[in-house]
């Protein structure tokens, strides 16, 4: 129990921080919307698989559910979501800084980048990269932006988003 309040506290703090990043005139609602909907999204995606898989599910399920709270985000479709966290996991994984992998839905016309933007060595000596979505729903737009760090494992978590 002690460590799934944790989990709970971390999701939400990951929920606010990414609906603080809105750079465009979003309302309280939407705002209050983006860390509902990133707290939930970050605690079905942590019910997926196992090891990476599930580490990449959970803080993507974080970002969907912070962009679920946008006009945007309420358009995704799971087959959306399933693209979007295998290219985000893709990209951390493959991808140099500056270099982007598209996703693309036929099924529903969606599509989306993710790149990462920077890659850097904290104090602790773990690596991380910060990266951006983009989402092209129905002709919109929208950005959100994370920090994932390497485990020891070799795995990586979403840290903030």
């Amino acid at each position: 129990m002690r460590h799934a309040s944790k989990v709970i506290v971390a999701l939400f703090a990951i929920g606010l921080s990414a609906t603080g990043c809105a750079r465009d005139n979003t309302s309280g609602g939407e705002l209050a919307g983006g860390a509902g909907g990133a707290v939930l999204g970050g605690l079905a995606g942590s019910q997926i698989g196992g090891g990476t898989g599930k580490l990449i599910a959970t803080g993507a399920g974080a970002v969907i559910g912070a962009l679920v709270g946008s006009e945007v985000g309420r358009r995704l479709s799971e087959g959306d979501e399933e693209r979007l966290t295998q290219t985000t996991q893709d990209s951390l994984e493959n991808n140099q800084t500056g270099q982007t992998s598209s996703w693309d839905n036929p099924d529903t016309g969606h599509r989306g980048t993710v790149t990462p933007t920077e890659t850097y060595k904290t104090d602790s000596g773990r690596y991380c990269r910060e990266f951006q979505h983009t989402i092209y729903v129905d002709g919109e737009a929208k950005d959100a932006y994370g920090t994932a760090c390497r485990q020891p494992d070799g795995s990586w978590k979403i840290v903030q988003s």
